[in-house]
């Protein structure tokens, strides 16, 4: 579990950092951002330190195979069959390293809790803002796109039955009602039910494609332009995003020594989900496949597809949803009595913030009516980052002084200076064609009650 010339730091404090959890002289106390934000949970109301392995794997896989699935076949049809498959497993093998390298920077930095923590140790206070502020907004246009969702499910199953602006209001309530819990523990039963809801769903889907028969051809390669094929790319992408938790899951985790089990538990479920997921809704629907996948079922079963993925549609909303609340407010009460209380100002804010964060997304999910384009914004200003280009840079960071040491390392710093360089292309390349097909399809569906299914 520790890289190479890498040494946790569990009991002291860098003399030029400041990090650790103790202080070299035992009279001085660490700065409070310093130390972790739950300390000494013994005899404290709220325990956040509870989380098993399992409970942590199942929380991720609720988190990142949700929504991001249902785009994958359209993007075998914009992509070819073969590109795309190359693309979904390896994407899915580098996200295991970074995922894997972040376990290593908390290890050698234990007080982080979330990016901003992580952002600090890289660049001060400035990073600390910069990142948390990524963070945060990640989380709320996760969380609109959930409410989106929500309103295409209800669209196709009542066949538009009321204004549209009706069901994002119902989704945004609903949501709001199950983000109440504060540990992620208490969202890990949230999380299993999303889990069995969308593989379910998933599995729906491709028995209705199939029993209806290929409808349209697929084809190997696909001759496209950069627009189209960097659209689905960062779809791609977007199904990998759950590593902006990552840092919150193991300051939660009772052992998180464990947490390469819970990382292997993810990856593996995502890229053999993935894949034939993808390649069996592409091959019956062809090049008509639509997105979100769910809506190629057919005209009936897409229905009891759509009602079967509601658990996911609300529940892997809120697991994201409760990453973004957790930063907020850790950043309020880290240090203080208030984050273990059940007291009225501790639960009061809570609700606060939830209830402003869900608003904003509601606001989002209005705004950009169309799922593949607000997918595609997320994964090229957040997920870029967080899931490819920072594993990069935790490693280099970590590895400071010694990228030429051996053979090795000279290897490895090759291969983390490319994931970083991925990292930016992804961001740059991304935010262009995010950019123009929200413009390109920009209408009066915003703030609109016309059905978005």
């Amino acid at each position: 579990m520790i890289l190479d010339g890498v040494t946790p730091q569990h009991d002291t404090v860098d003399s030029e950092t400041g990090y650790g959890e103790k202080s070299l002289d035992d009279e001085k106390p660490v700065a409070p951002r310093y130390v972790d934000p739950f300390g000494d949970e013994e005899g404290a109301e709220v325990k956040y330190k509870t989380m098993e392995w399992w409970q942590c794997g199942m929380f991720m896989i609720a988190e990142s195979v949700s929504l991001g699935v249902l785009s994958l076949p359209a993007t075998l049809a914009q992509l070819g069959l073969a590109p795309a498959i190359v693309l979904i497993i390896g994407l899915g093998l580098l996200a295991t390293y970074t995922g894997y390298v972040i376990a290593q920077f908390r290890q050698r930095y234990p007080h982080i809790q979330n990016l901003a923590d992580a952002g600090e140790v890289l660049l001060g206070a400035f990073g600390r803002e910069l990142f948390g502020l990524g963070q945060l907004l990640f989380s709320i246009f996760i969380m609109g796109s959930h409410i989106l969702t929500f309103s295409v499910m209800m669209n196709t199953v009542t066949e538009h039955g009321t204004c549209t602006m009706v069901f994002t209001t119902v989704g945004f309530v609903i949501c709001m009602v199950c983000s109440l819990p504060r540990t992620m523990k208490n969202m890990t039963y949230i999380s299993c039910m999303s889990f069995a809801s969308i593989l379910t769903a998933v599995i729906i889907t491709m028995i209705g494609v199939g029993v209806q028969g290929k409808t349209s051809t697929i084809k190997a390669t696909i001759d496209t332009d950069l627009f189209h094929a960097f659209t689905a790319v960062t779809n791609i992408v977007f199904a990998y995003c759950a590593h902006v938790a990552f840092f919150g899951l193991l300051a939660e985790m009772k052992e998180p020594r464990d947490f390469p089990k819970a990382l292997l538990m993810l990856q593996s479920f995502e890229i053999v989900l993935y894949t034939v997921a993808a390649v069996v809704i592409y091959y019956y629907a062809g090049q008509s496949v639509e997105s979100p996948a769910l809506g190629s079922a057919g005209p009936v079963l897409k229905k009891v597809a759509y009602g079967i993925a509601i658990p996911t549609i609300i529940g892997a909303g809120v697991v994201n949803g409760h990453v973004g609340l957790k930063y907020i407010y850790v950043r309020l009460f880290r240090g203080s009595d208030r984050m273990h209380k059940r007291d009225l100002v501790s639960i009061g804010s809570w609700v606060a913030i939830g209830l402003t964060c869900w608003i904003i997304a509601w606001i989002i999910a209005d705004a950009i009516p169309v799922f593949s384009d607000l997918l595609s914004l997320i994964s090229s200003l957040f997920a870029s980052w967080f899931s490819y280009g920072l594993g990069g840079v935790y490693w280099l960071h970590l590895n400071w002084g010694q990228y030429l040491s051996s053979p090795r390392k000279i290897c490895l710093t090759i291969v983390n200076v490319l994931i970083v360089v991925i990292g930016g292309t992804m961001c740059g390349l991304g935010l262009y064609v995010s950019g123009k097909a929200i413009h390109d399809d920009a209408s009066s569906n915003s703030f609109s009650c016309a059905s978005n299914a």
